[in-house]
């Protein structure tokens, strides 16, 4: 699945008393996801958490070298849409910012990545799964969450060992984060002796599956996985119903939030969807989370999503990585950000050669009332 922090710096000329002083620093944070279209509460949620750590940066005077620097954030709306991502990118390459978080999908992101790699501006996404992303060769490029080979392959695990999958069908929506989690899925079910009976796909705005489900009626599955997000998979599971199929559903981190309920029209039985979010925290991490998820809704009167968390460290990674540094310039920080080594609410920040997240967590799920439950945490 599953959004961005760009960073600028701008120093203002002031003057106090008979002679002129250096002014302070402001250190503008940009974040760019979807902030309109049908993955908008997804990008949202990444917002908000880059707002609170921007929050906490100046609640605590944090500086960079042992400057005093003000810290604001700079919203950007990509809608989803590659073409729109890279145009956010590109202006905000064009005003030379100094860091970015994001985007939101790896649909977006990917062709994102390029535009801050050509311009040297580091970039980490909080939520974008797909493995081209650091494959690239793009030393700017890190995630904090892990990849769907990861994701893809725990989840084809789990549909075997744990709930006796036999016959599974496959569904993607052909966007870049859909169809490497079906694939890599897919691949984790052949790791485990079994293969897919039924293969279709769809696409990111489908309202209507019922050619491409029947089909996979006919088949006879007793699993249904879908790669893509939950504006899709609400709609799907509904049709679902209506033709009969009261089979189980499986997905990533795009179908694993509270949405789902909602989007589905209330048809969700309890126990009937199982995801995956590519993070979450262990049980010693867990005070830590619980305290984030009370201080979120306190702030925005809502519960957090999914991404919100790890923006929010994404963020603080990046500060920690500037300070260390002496500097908020993209090439002196950019080293410090490649072998940071940061505690963050979501566990600890450190990152392979390739830019991915060491050690990545996968988190998995299913919903009863209405409401995710956490199931396990796995590596």
């Amino acid at each position: 699945m599953k959004k961005q922090v760009l960073l600028a710096v701008a120093v203002c000329a002031g003057s106090a008393g008979a002679g002129a002083a250096a002014a302070q620093e402001t250190v503008k944070i940009g974040h760019v996801a979807a902030m309109t279209g049908p993955v908008a509460h997804f990008g949202k949620d990444s917002e908000n958490g880059a707002r609170m750590a921007i929050d906490a940066l100046n609640a605590r005077g944090a500086t960079i070298g042992g400057r005093k620097v003000a810290w604001q954030l700079v919203g950007e709306d990509d809608g989803g849409d590659p073409k729109q991502a890279t145009a956010a990118a590109q202006k905000l390459a064009d005003a030379r910012v100094n860091g970015v978080i994001g985007h939101e999908t790896s649909g977006t992101t990917i062709p994102a990545s390029k535009i801050y790699y050509d311009a040297g501006i580091p970039q980490i996404s909080a939520s974008a799964t797909n493995p081209k992303y650091t494959q690239q060769g793009f030393n700017t490029a890190f995630r904090v969450v892990a990849n769907d080979i990861q994701l893809g392959r725990a989840l084809g695990r789990y549909a075997v060992k744990t709930m006796a999958a036999k016959r599974v069908a496959v569904i993607d929506d052909r966007t870049a984060y859909g169809q490497g989690l079906a694939t890599e899925f897919a691949n984790g079910l052949r790791q485990q002796g079994v293969n897919v009976v039924a293969k279709e796909f769809t696409n990111d705005k489908a309202t209507d599956f019922s050619a491409i489900l029947t089909r996979i009626r006919a088949s006879n599955p007793d699993l249904v996985f879908f790669g893509g997000m939950n504006a899709v998979a609400g709609p799907m599971l509904r049709q679902m119903k209506q033709l009969g199929m009261n089979v189980r559903m499986m997905g990533g981190d795009g179908i694993c939030s509270d949405e789902m309920h909602k989007l589905s029209g209330g048809t969700m039985a309890d126990g009937q969807v199982v995801c995956a979010e590519a993070g979450g925290v262990e049980a010693a991490g867990m005070p830590a989370m619980d305290a984030f998820r009370a201080a979120y809704r306190k702030r925005f009167g809502i519960d957090v999503q999914i991404i919100a968390p790890y923006s929010y460290d994404a963020v603080l990674a990046i500060a920690a990585a500037m300070d260390k540094a002496g500097s908020s310039s993209p090439a002196k920080y950019l080293p410090q950000l490649a072998r940071t080594n940061y505690k963050g609410v979501t566990g600890n920040i450190a990152f392979d050669a390739h830019g991915d997240i060491r050690d990545g967590v996968i988190t998995l799920y299913t919903f009863k009332g209405g409401h995710r439950t956490q199931i396990a945490v796995t590596r």
